[in-house]
């Protein structure tokens, strides 16, 4: 059975749980990171030597990267109704889960860790305001792509890249800052939450 290593409250191993959830996959889930078992022993850097979570384990098979690990399952476990084959299909689900790895990310680190985290480096009020600034921004993309296809983040069916850009969308909600007007996010947020993976491993997980 599928060995997933890391606490269920980070929105990295969400990934992964969700993503097991749309494709039916058995697993079991191990507590890793801060407040369970450390990721800095030895053991737990042999399998990634970031000492970051989520890491899997497959049989012999070990895969550490949330972005990775989920295109790993789609690839290995029949997902190809969430991870089209066609190349540029394809192409066009990637693009946008490495936007979400990469810009929205990035443009959520020093709101998220001031609002919600209330970490005593991210408190400088003027960073704050430019962090909520920013993740704003790259909203009102996600907003504009949404509201272009009328239903998903790729398309009109669900696709692998709801899965970071869903729970990116759980973040934003969740974090007590002021949230602009983005009908389309909003619309994609209730759509999401009609999918039971979404259900136990998005909207209701801890942000």
């Amino acid at each position: 059975m599928l060995r997933v290593l890391g606490k269920a409250s980070s929105i990295n191993v969400r990934k992964v749980l969700w993503a097991c959830a749309e494709m039916d996959i058995p697993f079991e889930r191990e507590d890793w990171g801060v407040g369970f078992r450390s990721t800095h022993t030895a053991a737990f850097m042999a399998l990634n030597p970031n000492a970051m979570v989520p890491v899997i384990q497959d049989g012999d098979f070990v895969l550490w990267e949330s972005n990775s690990i989920i295109r790993y399952l789609a690839n290995r476990y029949h997902g190809a109704g969430i991870y089209p084959p066609e190349a540029q299909a394809r192409a066009r689900v990637d693009q946008w889960m490495d936007w979400q790895a990469t810009d929205l990310n990035k443009s959520w680190s020093y709101a998220f860790m001031s609002l919600v985290r209330h970490s005593p480096e991210h408190q400088d009020r003027h960073a704050l305001a430019t962090g909520c600034s920013e993740w704003s921004r790259h909203m009102a993309i996600l907003d504009r792509q949404l509201d272009a296809t009328g239903a998903y983040v790729c398309g009109e069916s669900f696709s692998l890249a709801d899965i970071p850009v869903g729970l990116s969308v759980n973040r934003w909600f969740e974090t007590p800052l002021a949230h602009p007007d983005y009908p389309a996010v909003q619309d994609y947020y209730e759509r999401l939450s009609l999918r039971p993976g979404y259900r136990l491993y998005g909207r209701n997980g801890t942000p």
